[in-house]
């Protein structure tokens, strides 16, 4: 991937997901001097990627319930439960 071309204000939801999931402690704080705290919570809330562990995590630090949290709600955790029972 040429990072030189990804443009952070078209992709922003993609680079918060991957880098609140992924990245490291620079750059989540690259992430929250980047973007809004609503745009960091809407990533958290609608994206059902994140892992439990991951999403109870962010969801301590932004302080969202985790039934706000996509990947907490029943479709989302039961598919997630049946395909990776751990």
């Amino acid at each position: 991937m040429d990072f030189e071309k990804l443009n952070i204000e078209r992709s922003a939801e993609f680079i918060t997901h991957r880098l609140l999931n992924k990245g490291n402690l620079e750059a989540v704080l690259w992430v929250q001097d980047t973007y809004p705290m609503d745009l960091i919570k809407k990533v958290l809330k609608n994206n059902q990627d994140f892992s439990f562990k991951t999403a109870s995590f962010w969801g301590l630090i932004y302080g969202i319930p985790l039934s706000e949290l996509k990947c907490f709600q029943t479709p989302y955790h039961q598919i997630r439960e049946a395909l990776w029972p751990y």
